[in-house]
């Protein structure tokens, strides 16, 4: 990674895409329903959805290393941000290096940082807040405010809730002949705009390129593009593919 390439110059970022019959961003204590500000009837998309979208599509078609993300092993177990940070305890001669191995908490701390801006894009894009253990009483962490920044997207209008139930393909219970029901929210239309920035200060700490800057722009529009899950299927960005270009 050159440093000749971190961003140089503060740039904003504005977009827009529309969904029809489908729910942008379900709230999980709401019955999942689409996120609605109560006073204006707006449709709400947080930012971590969007970054979501953002990480699954890098790590899915550009094969990027993304640490924000859910590992299991083989017993079901999800990882915790301690094991994730553990995963960059490596250097370049050895694929894993054991805690034990490592004199300090500082040098721990500093390999895993090194690791973790290098290989992955999320951190260098979105920073990241994690963990660091050596021994029970040994910890640390690590913090990197990340470089890009999105608020809340918002609909432009307001929008219409619908609600439909029917009925699901299995049984209701073990020897019951009943089906079960199913319900679900949707809107009928929603315009959603998200407004961004980069920041060229933070990006020094981060080691943000131009480079990882045109992949951001290639996962807003084809990432949401690609959300063809059963409730998300249908959301198309608004206007023409940008090319990303930094302002001054």
């Amino acid at each position: 990674m050159s440093n000749n390439n971190i961003i140089k110059n503060r740039s904003e970022i504005l977009f827009l895409y529309d969904v029809t019959n489908a729910n942008p961003n379900g709230d999980p204590v709401d019955e999942n329903k689409p996120r609605i500000d109560e006073e204006t009837g707006k449709n709400i998309v947080t930012d971590v959805r969007l970054k979501r979208t953002i990480r699954d599509y890098l790590k899915d078609f550009k094969e990027k290393e993304i640490f924000v993300r859910e590992i299991s092993d083989d017993e079901g177990n999800i990882q915790d941000a301690k094991q994730r940070a553990e995963d960059f305890l490596k250097d370049s001669s050895r694929k894993g290096i054991k805690k034990s191995e490592i004199k300090t908490l500082g040098a721990m701390r500093q390999l895993i940082n090194d690791n973790i801006i290098r290989e992955c894009i999320d951190v260098r894009l979105f920073g990241v807040t994690l963990p660091i253990e050596k021994s029970a009483k040994e910890k640390s962490s690590v913090t990197h405010t990340g470089a890009v920044q999105f608020k809340m997207g918002t609909s432009l209008h307001r929008v219409n809730l619908q609600y439909i139930k029917g009925t699901g393909a299995f049984a209701s219970g073990k020897g019951m002949e009943q089906k079960t029901f199913r319900e679900e929210y949707f809107v009928s239309y929603s315009l959603i705009a998200f407004w961004g920035v980069a920041n060229e200060n933070a990006a020094k700490e981060t080691r943000l390129t131009e480079d990882d800057m045109s992949l951001l722009m290639d996962g807003l529009w084809n990432g949401t593009k690609n959300l063809i899950s059963r409730s998300k299927a249908g959301q198309m960005p608004s206007g023409v593919n940008p090319d990303f270009e930094t302002t001054s």
